[in-house]
């Protein structure tokens, strides 16, 4: 049996930790065959075999047009989702080139007006909008990936959970990967049909694990088999949330909505790439916003994005609602909170905490030219004028609320030494907590003196942001060394969450934000609890 509990933050957060709820569709289809053709093979399999347990994100929205061929006419709507499973991968980073769907007499469609670079590592949270395209309306039966590997980045965790970066890529038939295909079939319930005001979804689920195998040799040398297989899934009934990426086209405050010429992933916002499409998106005023390192909400927001110019690069997160279809944000980030402007970024969980000094593992470092790259030790300086925001909150922070097991988005400047080492500088930049994930075994409830004392939820953590816990240095971060976090009896403060639903050895995964430095106990701040079975 499955259980959830949830806070006031009760969407965001169910959606930040979307991968534990696809538990239920698992359960539910788990029994459904899936055949998938891959490189011209047809293989079948359950989706008990598959803990689709994370998402990546990549979306479609493709409107279609009046065909032919046993098409239906006029037009309509799909949307296409492109997800991962969960993996050990620390970055898993390829060039798509191509997503196809086919039609009932052989057309083929082309859906990307250019090829994307993606990590599929890092998407595991959400749907991505990728492009709006215009397809010929009728019956498609299959969907085609074609991924490029020759200027991958792929790094994987060993035993000690430190990513080593894979250089032997290889099929089943052990020669080297360069370019792949990857197809699968839509027939019986997985047929897409693309009719007028008959709304169609489309998820295509890119299994990390499933499409990968690693194995390390005596000198710990990792070599990675590709044999990657997609899944189908037509008009999924659990909502996602997506997110939509690149330069702002216009504001209408009228109508609380504004439109983005849609940048997937990590392309270049500038005038003289061509764009995937542009979405419409509505606000109300439970929408945040983040805009040049200041936080917003509602229609405050709305009117400062209004005095942003054409082209201001923008991220959306949200979801879409049905009846009539919209695309409705929740958070909302511009200007200079957007990676890729004119400071540097760094991605990733903060390992350990010396004074104002971060270790940052697991990290993507995207530099103010727009290229991105993975660094699994990058060093944050903080800075009396670094400017503190958390994810779903317009109030300030401070640089004190940065503890270990934070997982951050951080803008400065970044240098490297002689050994390649890079240090972000956060002087006059700003750091944005993101919602943390801790999974573990209940251990039940502690007692913390207090007037009146708490009885914070206790965990033996396996991982934090998808990282061994072993990893994590809790160094600091209590009002006394007695007082630091234990990964062995983590403590968390779960406010108003009702946990006896989560009895002792049972595994959860907790979404929230750390203590601030120095003040645990307790070490965590929950928002959500979801019972975890597979880590």
């Amino acid at each position: 049996m499955r259980y959830e509990c949830y806070g006031a933050a009760e969407a965001a957060a169910r959606f930040v930790i979307y991968k534990h709820l696809l538990e239920v569709r698992v359960m539910e289809i788990k029994d459904k065959i899936k055949e998938v053709t891959i490189q011209g093979r047809t293989h079948y399999f359950t989706l008990n075999c598959l803990f689709i347990a994370s998402l990546l994100a990549v979306t479609l929205l493709l409107v279609a047009c009046g065909g032919g061929g046993g098409s239906a006419s006029g037009s309509g709507d799909v949307q296409i989702g492109l997800t991962d499973a969960r993996g050990d991968f620390a970055s898993y980073t390829v060039d798509v080139l191509s997503l196809t769907l086919t039609r009932q007499n052989g057309q083929v469609v082309e859906t990307l007006p250019n090829k994307t670079r993606v990590d599929f590592s890092q998407y595991t949270d959400m749907t991505e909008f990728l492009t709006i395209a215009t397809v010929p309306g009728g019956v498609y039966v299959k969907g085609t990936l074609t991924l490029d590997y020759s200027n991958a980045d792929i790094q994987v965790e060993d035993d000690s959970g430190n990513a080593l970066k894979v250089n032997n890529l290889v099929d089943g038939t052990g020669t080297t990967v360069s370019q792949l295909k990857v197809s699968v079939k839509l027939q019986g319930q997985s047929r897409l049909l693309i009719a007028p005001g008959i709304p169609a979804h489309l998820t295509l689920d890119f299994d990390l694990k499933q499409s990968n195998s690693v194995a390390f040799d005596n000198n710990n040398v990792p070599t990675v088999t590709v044999s990657p297989f997609l899944i189908a899934e037509v008009n999924a009934k659990t909502p996602k949330q997506h997110r939509v990426r690149g330069p702002l086209k216009a504001v209408d405050v009228a109508t609380n909505s504004f439109g983005i010429y849609i940048h997937p992933f990590r392309q270049r916002l500038s005038n003289g790439v061509r764009h995937f499409g542009v979405l419409n998106v509505t606000a109300d005023n439970k929408t945040v916003y983040e805009i040049n390192g200041t936080g917003f909400t509602g229609s405050a927001g709305l009117a400062e994005l209004a005095l942003q110019t054409t082209l201001t690069a923008v991220i959306v997160k949200g979801d879409i609602q049905l009846n009539p279809r919209k695309f409705v944000a929740r958070e909302v980030y511009a200007g200079s909170s957007v990676p890729g402007g004119t400071l540097d970024v760094v991605r990733g969980s903060v390992m350990a905490r010396n004074g104002n000094t971060l270790t940052v593992r697991g990290g993507t470092l995207i530099r103010t030219d727009g290229t991105a790259m993975f660094s699994d030790n990058i060093t944050v300086l903080l800075d009396a004028s670094t400017v503190v925001s958390k994810q779903l909150s317009a109030a300030p922070f401070a640089i004190t609320d940065i503890s270990v097991g934070q997982r951050i988005t951080v803008f400065g400047t970044v240098s490297a030494d002689q050994q390649g080492h890079f240090t972000l500088d956060a002087a006059n930049g700003h750091a944005r907590m993101h919602v943390s994930i801790a999974r573990g075994t209940v251990l039940g409830l502690s007692s913390t003196p207090g007037n009146p004392p708490s009885y914070p939820f206790v965990l033996n953590v396996a991982t934090i942001n998808g990282r061994n816990a072993s990893l994590y240095d809790f160094t600091g971060t209590g009002i006394d060394a007695a007082n630091d976090a234990k990964r062995d009896f983590y403590e968390i403060d779960t406010g108003n969450l009702d946990i006896t639903l989560f009895a002792a050895n049972s595994k959860v995964a907790v979404g929230g934000f750390v203590t601030s430095f120095g003040s645990a106990p307790a070490d965590f701040t929950a928002v959500t609890i979801v019972s975890a079975p597979y880590f």
